[in-house]
Formats: C-alpha cells, sequence, structure tokens
C-alpha cells in the first residue's frame, strides 16, 4: 500500500491511498465466506459453494463491494498511523478506483487536530478580586440562619409581608379548570416570589377564609407560559418569629456555646467560600490571557457538531426538566435567536480552542494522571451529577468515557502548571499565592470546554 497527503487548510487533510489487489485477498475471502452463508444455490450445502459459482450467480462485483467495505476501515487507519495523523471524527471516503486484479485507489479527507506552538506563559498577569468580608456580610450570613430557624404561630388578622400562609389554589385557562391547577395546603411566605406573580398582592390584606382572584402566567405544568386566571383561598396565617439574637441561638444552631464564636466561624467560612471564588476568577482569567497568546484554527466540521450538541443539552436536559422551549427562554433572557446563536458559537469555539491547547501543553509538559487523581476526579463528577460514585463509575465505564475523565483530569493539571507560572495580583494590588488544586482547575476547563461529555455522560 502506497499514502500521500495533502495539506487542504491547517485543520483537515487529503490522503491518497494505493492498494495493490493482493493485499485485498483476505477482504475478498472475508467477502465469499459471508455471501455463502447467506445465499442457497441448488446442488450446494449451504456455505460450501465455489467462488466461482458465486461470481456466475450473483456478480463479481458483489463480491468486490462487500470486500472493499470490509478493507477500506484497515487501509485508511494504516495511512492514518503511517502519516502521524491526529484525526478527528470521520474521514470523507471516495473510491477513485477500483480495476479487478489490478488496483484499489481511494481518497479520504478528513479533520486533524491542529498543530500549535506555545509561547511562553509565564509572562501572564491577570487581577482577580480581593478577599473581604464585612461586618455586613457576616450580619447578613448570621440573619440569613436566623430566618432558617423562625418559627410561626397562627394569628387572627389580615395577612402582612413575610406572613406565611396557607392557600388553596384553583388555575383557569380560557375557563376551563386544569387537571393539573389545583392545589390544596399549600406552605407560602408573602414576599418570597416562590409562587406565581401576582400571588403577594392578591393575599396580602386577606384573613383566614377570604379569597381573591388575580391573573398570571403558569410557569410549569400542562399551560406552562399561558395566561391563567387562578383563584386564590386562604385558610390559614401565621406570623413569624425570629429567635433572639444572643448566645442561646448559637447554642441552638451550632456547636459553639457563643454568638461571637458563630459569627467568627461565620466570617471564616464567608471568607474560604470567596477565596475559592477568588481561585476559580484566577483560573478563568488566566485561561483567557492565554488563549489569547495561541493562535488556533478550529475545523468547521467539529464546531457545528459542538454547537449542535450544546443547543442539544440546552432543549433537551436543561429547559425540558423546566418545561420550557428555546422560545420561551430567550423570552426570559431577552435575547434574539441571532445574539443566542451568536453566543453558543462564541461558546463552543472557546470550549474546543481550551480543549487543544491544554492537550498540547500536557504533551509539551509531559503530563500523567495517576489513579489517585483519577479517582478523586470521579468521585466529585459523581457528586456533582447527582449519583453515587459506582453508578456514575458504571455509566462512564459503559459509555466508553474513562478516556474522557482522564483528558479532564490532565488539562486541570495543564492549566494549574500555567496558573503557577502566572502572576495573580487582587483589586488592592496585593500578590494572591494560590494553592493550586487540580480538582479546580479541572472543574474550570470542564465548564469553558466541549458540552460532549455532559451528554454522553448522561446518555
Amino acid at each position: 500500500m502506497k499514502s500521500a497527503v495533502e495539506t487542504l487548510n491547517p485543520t483537515r487533510v487529503r490522503l491518497t491511498v494505493e492498494v495493490p489487489f493482493e493485499e485485498l485477498k483476505d477482504s475478498l475471502d472475508a467477502a465469499y465466506k459471508k455471501i455463502n452463508q447467506q445465499v442457497t444455490v441448488k446442488g450446494f450445502r449451504k456455505g460450501k459453494i465455489p467462488a466461482r459459482v458465486i461470481d456466475q450467480r450473483f456478480g463479481r462485483g458483489a463480491v468486490l463491494e462487500e470486500a472493499v467495505n470490509d478493507a477500506l476501515p484497515k487501509f485508511y487507519t494504516e495511512a492514518v498511523n503511517e502519516a502521524e495523523l491526529n484525526v478527528l471524527g470521520q474521514p470523507e471516503v471516495d473510491i477513485t478506483e477500483l480495476k479487478d486484479n489490478e488496483t484499489l485507489n481511494f481518497t479520504a479527507e478528513v479533520d486533524i487536530r491542529p498543530a500549535i506552538e506555545i509561547p511562553d506563559y509565564s509572562g501572564i498577569e491577570v487581577e482577580v478580586d480581593a478577599v473581604e468580608v464585612s461586618d455586613e456580610d457576616v450580619d447578613k450570613a448570621v440573619e440569613e440562619l436566623r430566618e432558617r430557624f423562625a418559627s410561626t404561630s397562627p394569628v387572627e388578622r389580615a395577612a402582612e409581608d413575610g406572613d406565611v400562609v396557607t392557600i388553596d389554589l384553583e388555575a383557569k385557562v380560557e375557563g376551563e379548570v386544569l387537571e393539573d391547577g389545583v392545589a390544596s395546603g399549600v406552605s407560602y411566605t408573602i414576599g418570597s416570589g416562590e409562587l406565581l406573580e401576582g400571588i403577594d398582592d392578591a393575599v396580602k390584606g386577606l384573613e383566614a377564609g377570604g379569597e381573591a382572584t388575580f391573573t398570571s402566567e403558569l410557569k410549569g405544568g400542562s399551560a406552562a407560559g399561558k395566561e391563567s386566571e387562578v383563584t386564590v383561598k386562604v385558610t390559614q396565617v401565621a406570623a413569624r418569629e425570629l429567635p433572639s439574637l444572643d448566645d442561646d441561638f448559637a447554642q441552638l444552631v451550632s456547636e459553639f456555646d457563643t454568638l461571637d464564636e458563630l459569627k467568627a466561624d461565620s466570617r471564616k467560612r464567608l471568607e474560604n467560600m470567596k477565596q475559592y471564588d477568588q481561585a476559580t476568577q484566577a483560573q478563568e482569567r488566566v485561561l483567557e490571557k492565554l488563549l489569547e497568546l495561541v493562535e488556533v484554527p478550529v475545523p468547521e466540521k467539529l464546531l457545528a457538531d459542538e454547537i449542535q450538541t450544546r443547543k442539544h443539552n440546552l432543549v433537551n436536559h436543561q429547559l425540558g426538566q423546566m418545561g420550557l422551549d428555546l422560545a420561551k427562554y430567550l423570552e426570559i433572557q431577552g435575547k434574539s435567536e441571532e445574539e443566542f446563536d451568536a453566543e453558543t458559537k462564541e461558546q463552543a469555539e472557546k470550549g474546543i480552542k481550551t480543549q487543544f491547547v491544554l492537550d498540547e501543553l500536557v504533551n509539551k509538559e509531559k503530563l500523567n494522571v495517576n489513579q489517585e487523581e483519577l479517582t478523586e476526579h470521579l468521585m466529585r463528577r459523581a457528586q456533582s451529577s447527582g449519583m453515587s460514585p459506582d453508578q456514575f463509575a458504571q455509566a462512564v465505564v459503559e459509555g466508553g468515557q474513562v478516556p474522557m475523565l482522564v483528558g479532564e483530569v490532565a488539562r486541570g493539571k495543564a492549566l494549574a502548571v500555567v496558573v503557577e507560572a502566572a502572576t495573580v495580583k487582587d483589586t488592592n494590588g496585593e500578590v494572591v499565592d494560590l494553592d493550586d488544586d487540580e480538582d479546580e482547575t479541572a472543574e474550570t476547563v470542564e465548564a469553558t470546554e466541549s458540552a460532549d461529555a455532559e451528554e454522553k455522560t448522561e446518555a
């Protein structure tokens, strides 16, 4: 076999392959054997029909077609390996010449990973938010905790902001009560915004036994997005009572004996959260700077496939679970379809570039992934997916996605190398000493690059 490579553009090549006919012998034998098992000829036992009889009865062309279909993948793979190509996706194959007992010639056009030069990235500088926790932040956190431990007691008065009302609801669309539009004994805190738009104004001022009707757009259910006439009846009004902010409260809600100790712990927790956010921000901004330094051509078909995958995930997984379609989602977001398409294309392009650049860094820095790192990453991915580690691992193995997880960890390690080499300062001008965590950088990479992984794991 002889092969040659023609570069069509930085991300696509054409392979020209010439195969001497004698190299088709194994595939021809397999073709005769396969046809033997599929047909019957009077006077011959099944599977024992001579080749010349098959040629006479069914035509040599049928045998050649079967043999070529069997042989093409093998010769294509040999040509790819011989040229040391890093191919993407399936090739477009064209048989240019097939002469019986002489030769088989074909061409294969296929996308390839572009050659990427990683420049010196040690000069990257980024600015991130400073880690600052104010007294107001601590007070707000403690107040939220206090709200969680509020108690309620029934009152005989009209409902006010902050009260918890027990209500019955009935929704009608075009005068007809919806099958899934009736609910009884619903507990609702006035002002929380957790139910229908307009319900706060409807129930405020009502006492137990009071009733009101209002119009609202339904958020979910069989008539999601439609205007509905909603009748609400208040069966109970209860006032919320917050616990006193003292040492007894601290002992009730935590392991601490005093309110001061609880506040100190809240401050520490907020600092840890802001440090995590700061590290994530640094990784994202360093990655953006790195991508600006590298010229990365993107294969058109790969980009189109990635855009389609992202749209599919949004419409069929995320929006489907919320009872929304794309049109309603765009209306809520205040975006046109053109703006959405442009944003999706930009995100998909950035994801592909991220994967290409970090994969090249993995090779350049000779980074490896050990079993412990892979297991830790799998545990974290399982937690974020809502599956047990065993269930997630089984789904990954059955879906053949172990290399995908290895790639995520490796790219996280590559980004960590760049972050460590970069200069990161906060908004106060102080140099930030980041404790590089490959799990965190892997998470940043996951959020940026291909959406294909999520769909494959869910499937």
